[in-house]
């Protein structure tokens, strides 16, 4: 077949297409890919150019000699004009309008989600009824124990985590991080526990409290009931590193931008139906101590069964990954994204604190933790004093989990409306909002509770209970928030990086900013304590510091708004470049269905069949 496309992008076909059309082999690929579409002409040949501009060729013809391809990016898009897939790609399969590779994908996150969140809910309330409630303890402890041993540990773990992220497989990596906790909290329920008298050095620590006084009671009891303290980290660890660096840059790994638009806010409603029955688990287990007979440790019962579920429900999160790993292709990545070179700890964090855009994602971490600690801290004390028996602690732990989850369930039905009807900058900044209201609402109500007490007791309630009532309703609206909207914010700004970054990113990011967040709030108030007396005294000034942090988190998301929106682009750029790149075969009029050559086709030629003396003028479509 003659043909050529002149320079006002016009395809132009010889005047007797019907000879032309017999010559076309029908077992070619290009026939069913760019001439086989809808509207039918000349004859029944068909053409899927619906506008002019789709194609543009240059004076000189389509190929140069000796090559067979065209790559114009204009010829792809034509080609998927009418829907139909690329040169070289097949329609995948679908069930419910969706993909099955997407459902292969999904379903098994979910399933991780629900049983990784469902193991941090008890691990998180069983933490603080140990800590909090046990003797020689308070709330106190918080944050000593999250300024001085929490934050150590998670810095030394993620310089451990960045030398074995360069020496190992991504497989390899995620077992060896998770096994060695499903191990510990294995251990501690049926043995560091029932141990707990005997490896407590509680005399040492009551000769140190003598000398040093009442003031060092926290810091003592960091001492005094080091076991405890070391759950309590695992478990806080357990949320950084298993939740935030495993799970979600497995997520991030397997998924592309527009999957995790559609489904990382669905990730979280299987996860709040797991909140809703831990939260459930949690006030079973408090409850059945009640039932036993005088002299037994009903509590080590109790950590022994939820241990056990602990560790069965980390055995299915391997599982889980192991079957995705096997069955489920990896998404196809911008292929020109810079790879970065392998470095050392050192160079990986002056490199990440390098980047603005690390360094954004960094604030709304560290602020998120900082002003939740403000808060919560607070509230564990008025909570102690409210519930001083591990029993009742514990059961309203379980209450309060369970109501999280609800909520939580809740704002993920209401977030894919967000990120679709406002996006992804209007949906980071609902969370420090939020956060901010109620934060405002509970630290008006102690400051202003006595007055209020006269007015409370009508409905049967104290000052204190109101103020754990509020306390409560902030921390889970501020914990839904950060759930539903939050955390998808936050993973779906990794998407876009190369894995280099994403990598240590994430490691430097989710497991030594969201403590130094947490402990950055303790620093606040140990400050405040020290320095006014009391935390009752501090509740103005701490007001007022919630305020500026929230606004600084603000324009930090307001910044890396703007940052993500232009990584976006870029990206979506380089993949239809990429996907424009096919290599699309221009069929000649051989009977053989070989490929057309020389540097231009032209018109006057004659066939190749032997009919030298006819020639055929072009006519313009």
């Amino acid at each position: 077949m003659e043909a050529v496309l002149q320079t006002r992008g016009l395809l132009s076909l010889p005047p007797n297409p019907t000879r032309a059309r017999s010559l076309l082999n029908p077992s070619q690929g290009l026939k069913q890919r760019l001439f086989a579409s809808k509207p039918l002409g000349l004859n029944g040949l068909s053409l899927s150019y619906k506008r002019a501009p789709t194609v543009v060729a240059k004076p000189n013809g389509l190929c140069p000699k000796g090559n067979n391809f065209i790559c114009k990016a204009e010829a792809a898009a034509a080609a998927a004009s009418d829907g139909q897939p690329l040169f070289g790609e097949t329609e995948q399969p679908k069930f419910l309008g969706m993909e099955l590779v997407t459902l292969k994908k999904i379903i098994p996150l979910g399933l991780m989600f629900f049983c990784i969140l469902f193991n941090y809910t008890i691990l998180r309330d069983t933490k603080d009824v140990l800590v909090v409630t046990a003797k020689g303890s308070s709330a106190e402890i918080i944050p000593f124990l999250k300024t001085w041993v929490n934050l150590p540990m998670a810095i030394g773990f993620m310089l451990l985590y960045t030398k074995l992220a360069n020496v190992l497989s991504k497989k390899a990596l995620f077992y060896t991080v998770i096994v060695p906790f499903i191990a510990f909290f294995g251990a501690f329920g049926f043995l560091l526990y029932p141990l707990s008298n005997y490896i407590h050095p509680e005399a040492l620590a009551d000769k140190l409290l003598a000398v040093l006084g009442p003031r060092f009671l926290g810091p003592l009891a960091i001492l005094r009931i080091w076991s405890f303290c070391l759950f309590y980290v695992m478990a806080e660890l357990w949320g950084s590193v298993v939740i935030s660096v495993l799970f979600w840059g497995f997520a991030n790994q397997i998924t592309t931008v527009d999957e995790a638009k559609r489904f990382y806010p669905l990730f979280g409603l299987g996860a709040n139906v797991a909140l809703i029955f831990s939260g459930r688990t949690v006030k079973y287990f408090s409850n059945l101590r009640k039932n036993l007979g005088p002299g037994v440790d009903g509590w080590a019962i109790s950590l022994k069964g939820m241990m056990s579920i602990v560790v069965l429900m980390g055995l299915a999160i391997c599982f889980l990954y192991w079957w995705v790993n096997k069955f489920v292709p990896l998404p196809t990545r911008s292929k020109k994204k810079k790879e970065k070179p392998k470095m050392g700890t050192m160079e990986s964090l002056k490199f990440l604190v390098s980047s603005r855009y690390i360094r954004d994602l960094a604030a709304l971490v560290v602020a998120y933790g900082i002003s939740i600690n403000l808060v919560e801290v607070t509230w564990k004390s008025k909570l102690k004093a409210q519930f001083p028996s591990p029993n009742e602690y514990s059961s309203f732990m379980g209450d309060f989990s369970t109501a999280t989850g609800i909520a939580t369930f809740t704002m993920m039905l209401l977030s894919q409306f967000i990120f679709d009807k406002y996006g992804w900058g209007v949906a980071a900044k609902i969370t420090p909002t939020v956060l901010l209201l109620t934060g405002v609402g509970f630290f008006s109500l102690i400051l202003f509770g006595d007055p209020l007490g006269p007015s409370l007791a009508k409905f049967g309630i104290t000052p204190l209970l109101a103020a754990v009532y509020v306390g409560a309703m902030q921390n889970i609206f501020s914990k839904s928030a950060k759930y539903s909207l939050f955390d998808p914010c936050k993973e779906m700004a990794y998407i876009p990086l190369d894995e280099d970054t994403k990598v240590k990113g994430k490691a430097a990011i989710d497991v030594v900013c969201n403590p130094l967040g947490k402990s950055g709030g303790a620093l606040i108030q140990q400050f405040m304590i020290l320095t006014f007396g009391s935390l009752a005294n501090s509740t103005p000034y701490l007001g007022g510091i919630l305020l500026v942090i929230v606004l600084a988190w603000l324009a930090a998301a307001n910044s890396l708004n703007a940052q993500f929106t232009e990584l976006r682009r870029e990206e979506e750029l380089e993949k239809e470049m990429e996907r424009a790149a096919v290599k699309i075969p221009i069929v000649s009029e051989s009977g053989s269905g070989s490929l057309a050559g020389g540097s231009s086709l032209n018109p006057a030629s004659g066939d190749s069949t032997g009919s030298s003396s006819e020639t055929s003028t072009p006519s313009n479509i």
